[in-house]
């Protein structure tokens, strides 16, 4: 099979294996939730959407099957220097339930819940965890294993909604011994939050993971941000932005959120919002995205930069769903180096978040850099120090190309787009450059 480099990812399969290729384990049933009779908008997110029923379609004569791995006794004792093959061992030989270790390193020094799967998570994985279950590469799949949040070589999922990878280790670890040797003998594999079954080994997926994940990063991340559940493939709905100053439709469209036709995203881009009133903005409305930015360096200022900042707040106002409502609703502010440092304290307490800085740096020489004020998942795990030399010395690069056009400040965060995959709608699975 084909083998894609993804931090060492490689695209996995699903098939149904041949008798006796795999010891099976009996598995539960679908985790019990009431349905209705209106169909798949009533399911719980434990369950498949319309896209996978398509996935499992075992009948078909093209049909893709599933990697059930059971469980199996591990033929020796594991070696006395703790290790995650200590786990295994723990819970099946010693009976220790596995929410007392860490299925992240095998640690016995617990101090939560994993949110995704049962088991334990020891304080420094749970920081691991919070600074990377929302990054993403420029392939579009997540940056690090669902499980550990680590890893080098890692298996995506084939489901064309989901993002996730897994490594070798957590996989080998958790579900049996050389599962990702036979996955990658396969094609067009599930993952473990994707399959129907919630059990797999050792690997169980918690009941509710979606809610789960929620109430983890709010109790537990240092953001002034609650941050919104993710929502199922199948409940997803096309973006709907409004971006101010800056146009953006170019990096929403090569990451996929934004296509032609009205069902398939929509973009509102205003360039001078002076006499926009909050009917405006509710009539054009309701958005998902808010996005502004200052000028680029070396663009004329029609106005002061702190005037661009002012606006947007105003507006953001206006778009802000109503209070109670759960519905996702984010916004990003992104300064390309205009704003004084009193304008940045002053973006910070009317954003209620102080800034990441975003660099482009070629070699170990930063060509351009941003500060991002946001709410967007995992944009402040991309925090990069930028020292008052660097910056100056940015500067003094961009004077003699002052009335030369200069990227847009969108380039940089266009990735950052990319945790809004796990609530609205996508339509292409390949990304395309918009550099």
């Amino acid at each position: 099979m084909a083998f894609q480099m993804h931090r060492g990812a490689v695209p996995c399969p699903m098939a149904l294996p041949s008798p006796g290729s795999l010891s099976l384990e009996p598995l539960e049933g679908p985790d019990p939730e009431p349905n209705s009779a209106s169909g798949l908008d009533s399911l719980e997110e434990e369950q498949w959407g319309p896209t996978c029923d398509i996935l499992l379609d075992l009948e078909g004569e093209q049909s893709m099957d599933v990697i059930l791995v059971g469980s199996s006794e591990l033929s020796c004792p594991p070696s006395l220097q703790p290790s995650r093959d200590l786990i295994a061992y723990e819970v099946r030989v010693k009976q220790r339930h596995i929410e007392d270790i860490c299925i992240c390193c095998g640690s016995f020094q617990v101090w939560t819940e994993h949110p995704l799967f049962e088991g334990g998570m020891c304080a420094p994985c749970k920081g691991k965890f919070l600074d990377s279950v929302f990054l993403y590469d420029d392939d579009g799949y997540q940056s690090y294993c669902s499980i550990c949040c680590s890893g080098e070589t890692l298996l995506i999922c084939e489901n064309p909604d989901c993002t996730r990878c897994y490594c070798f280790e957590c996989v080998d670890t958790l579900v049996s011994p050389g599962t990702s040797g036979r996955v990658q003998t396969m094609s067009n594999w599930v993952c473990f939050l994707c399959l129907p079954f919630p059990r797999n080994g050792l690997l169980q997926r918690r009941k509710k993971w979606r809610a789960r994940l929620k109430a983890f990063q709010d109790q537990e991340a240092e953001s002034p941000f609650e941050i919104y559940k993710t929502v199922p493939a199948w409940k997803r709905e096309p973006v709907r932005v409004l971006s101010l100053f800056g146009d953006i439709r170019e990096e929403l469209a090569s990451l996929g959120f934004l296509e032609g036709g009205s069902d398939h995203g929509q973009l509102k881009h205003l360039d001078d919002v002076t006499n926009i009133v909050r009917r405006d903005v509710e009539e054009w409305g309701p958005f998902d995205l808010v996005y502004g930015s200052t000028p680029p360096f070396g663009h004329a200022l029609e106005r002061p930069p702190g005037w661009y900042l002012f606006q947007f707040h105003r507006v953001l106002q206006y778009a802000r769903p109503r209070p109670g409502s759960k519905r996702p609703f984010f916004w990003m502010f992104v300064d390309n180096l205009v704003l004084t440092v009193e304008d940045r304290l002053v973006a910070s307490r009317f954003l209620e978040t102080d800034p990441v800085t975003i660099q482009d740096v070629c070699g170990r020489v930063p060509r351009n850099a941003v500060h991002v004020w946001s709410n967007v998942p995992a944009v402040r795990s991309k925090d990069s120090a930028l020292t008052a030399e660097v910056e100056l010395s940015l500067l003094v690069q961009d004077r003699p190309r002052a009335r030369l056009p200069a990227p847009a400040p969108a380039a940089l965060v266009k990735n950052c787009f990319l945790p809004l995959r796990e609530y609205f709608k996508y339509f292409s699975k390949e990304l395309t450059s918009s550099l």
